[in-house]
């Protein structure tokens, strides 16, 4: 993966981020020899969001089978909350 300085960017601004997206599709920004951050362009970032959708449904899903999740209506939902925060701390 590319590494880009503070420095590279105060110098060379946007130009530093794109040379350094031409092979790689993330780059990392170092800030005083630590890094700090990455870039990515758009593409990749909403990649990323689709898999992170996509485990978050089928951690879902599993729960669901597992019968780890309650489905209730709004009002039974508001009803258990008031009860479990009514319950003494042991």
């Amino acid at each position: 993966m590319p590494h880009l300085t503070a420095n590279d960017l105060k110098v060379r601004g946007i130009a530093a981020i794109e040379s350094a997206l031409v092979a790689q599709t993330e780059a990392v920004i170092s800030v005083r020899g630590k890094d700090r951050f990455v870039v990515m362009d758009m593409a990749q970032y909403h990649h990323l969001r689709e898999c992170e959708l996509e485990a978050a449904l089928i951690q879902t899903r599993a729960d669901l089978a597992a019968g780890r999740a309650v489905q209730e209506s709004a009002q039974a939902h508001m009803a258990r909350l008031a009860e479990l925060l009514n319950q003494p701390k042991i």
